[in-house]
């Protein structure tokens, strides 16, 4: 049995050995004992490689972060946690000595020094801390066709309006922007796209509308805007040389899996684009952990899953490491778990059928061994312990050992409200970031060319309803003159009409007098009035 032991010893000591610089997780463990001569190190220059910490709720893994990045912090490397539950922040806070502390740090024959990390808090929302935001142009039509699940007609639309405001220099910043000129492409502006570029189906554009509004309703209207984070600005480190810890709270998109994979994505893609490659440096440029890692999958659509691969394989040469904090290892795709150089298993419980299926499946994950019995041990791990293989400096992967791991030096609780407060106001990038920029971008433009187009449009239609009055006007004058030369034609056929009954009356009553019927002194009086009238006449 101690032949035993002296060759796990001899076996971990040399696996996990390192010219160069490394970070120390804890001591191995040999027939459920603490054995101080088996130091677990990690090489730093291996933590480009990307990593895994899996396990049960309860179990450390959150701590091991924890403790990765500490290391990493006092090794110069800056880091990026992903916090989805809050409980992170108190790495900006020295961590209090207590007795569980003290006793693990003697178990493990490493001494414990309390102590705080250099944080800068971050956020996506309006929440505490350093707003993050990105523009819609930098998303680039191709990811923001993956983001939102489109299909080849659908994205080939997106690229056309990226191509029709790239010519036209129009800024689109936000969702907003998008919208607008989707709508101006099929109304205002259709005659100039359709010129140009083709036609655009209405039913196409009605489609990408509804799936722009799902993605608004997750919040990420938000996270679109102006001024752009710089992704340098994750890189920093301190006065005393220690990398700065950049931890983004997203607590409350925790119910919201397509914002936290869009952000996710697209910052992976942004660092990815944006740092030049890195060569042998002997330790990352960064490093970043990913809690509940599983969100970044369940909604992320195939096209999405490729480009994410993609981006995982190149990145490291950049000199960035990715790490997965996750509970169960089938959380994560096969095609990325193999990419994953460290793996960390903290303890996994089977409750049901399809618990030890994922126990199985997950003890298949690492190195043979001849010391443990994986599947059983992994169920029979404590709290802060793990099984752990890694990469050695020749990237050969290292022999599988159950670890005890060193505690946190930072504080295991989270900041109070005060302490938030406290951090941000001394916070160098708050001011950065933590401003509206309001410039004019398509969604405005577009807005102003409608406005000018419909005041040309309300001149063209005023200038027709004069044209149409003047017609009236002029048809009714018509109308006037007829009824004028009808009346004057009607009063002088009555004149003649009126004159023609004089002359009957006249004859008739000469007649009668002519012939005597009115004699004496009566008719002399008719003739001499008759002689009158006709005088008159």
């Amino acid at each position: 049995m101690e032949n035993n032991k002296e060759i796990f010893i001899k076996i971990i000591s040399e696996g996990y050995s390192s010219k160069g610089n490394s970070i120390i997780l804890g001591k191995g463990k040999y027939n459920n004992e603490v054995v101080t001569e088996a130091t677990v190190s990690i090489p730093l220059k291996t933590l480009n490689r990307h990593g895994l910490i899996a396990g049960a709720t309860g179990t450390g893994k959150t701590k091991t972060l924890q403790v990765l990045a500490e290391q990493l912090s006092l090794n110069g490397v800056p880091c990026l946690l992903m916090d989805l539950k809050g409980d992170l922040s108190g790495l900006a806070a020295a961590g209090e000595v207590k007795d569980f502390i003290t006793a693990r740090s003697e178990q493990i024959g490493i001494p414990y020094q309390s102590m705080a990390m250099p944080v800068e808090l971050m956020t996506l929302t309006k929440g505490d801390g350093v707003h993050l935001k990105a523009s819609a142009q930098e998303f680039g039509s191709v990811l923001l066709s993956k983001i939102l699940s489109l299909n080849d007609v659908q994205s080939s639309v997106i690229s056309l309006v990226f191509a029709f405001c790239k010519k036209k220099k129009w800024p689109l910043i936000d969702l907003n922007d998008l919208r607008k000129t989707l709508q101006y492409c099929i109304n205002e502006g259709k005659e100039e796209l359709e010129a140009e570029y083709g036609a655009v189906s209405s039913a196409t554009v009605s489609t990408i509308m509804r799936n722009i509004i799902e993605l608004e309703e997750q919040g990420a209207d938000s996270f679109f805007g102006e001024p752009s984070f710089e992704p340098t600005d994750l890189i920093r480190t301190d006065s005393n040389g220690n990398g700065v810890i950049s931890i983004i709270r997203l607590m409350d998109i925790q119910n919201k899996p397509k914002l936290f994979s869009t952000f996710m994505i697209s910052l992976l893609n942004e660092i990815y684009n944006y740092f030049p490659e890195a060569g042998d440096s002997g330790k990352p440029k960064l490093c970043i952990f990913i809690d509940e890692a599983h969100l970044v999958f369940e909604e992320a659509s195939p096209a999405l899953m490729d480009q994410l691969e993609v981006v995982i394989k190149l990145i490291r040469s950049k000199g960035v490491g990715i790490f997965f904090c996750t509970q169960n290892p089938i959380d994560i795709p096969d095609d990325i778990l193999a990419q994953l150089g460290l793996k960390v298993q903290h303890a996994l419980r089977a409750f049901t059928e399809r618990d030890r299926k994922a126990i199985q499946k997950a003890s298949e994950n690492y190195p043979i061994t001849e010391f443990y019995k994986t599947d059983e041990l992994i169920t029979e791990l404590g709290i802060g312990e793990a099984l752990l293989t890694a990469l050695n400096e020749k990237g050969i992967p290292t022999p599988l050992v159950a670890c005890l791991c060193r505690p946190p030096q930072s504080r295991m609780d989270v900041l109070s409200s005060d302490e938030v407060k406290q951090l941000i106001e001394k916070s160098l990038l708050v001011p950065k970031y933590n401003r509206n920029v309001d410039s004019d971008s398509a969604a405005e433009i577009v807005e102003k060319k409608s406005e000018t187009e419909l005041s040309v449009d309300e001149k063209k239609e005023q200038l027709k309803r004069d044209k149409e009055e003047a017609k009236e006007h002029e048809r009714e004058e018509k109308v006037e003159a007829r009824e004028k030369e009808r009346l004057a034609r009607e009063e002088e056929r009555e004149e003649r009409e009126k004159a023609k009954r004089n002359d009957r009356m006249l004859r008739d009553v000469t007649g009668a007098v002519t012939k005597g019927r009115g004699g004496g002194i009566l008719g002399t009086l008719l003739r001499f009035l008759l002689s009158l009238f006709k005088g008159k006449k």
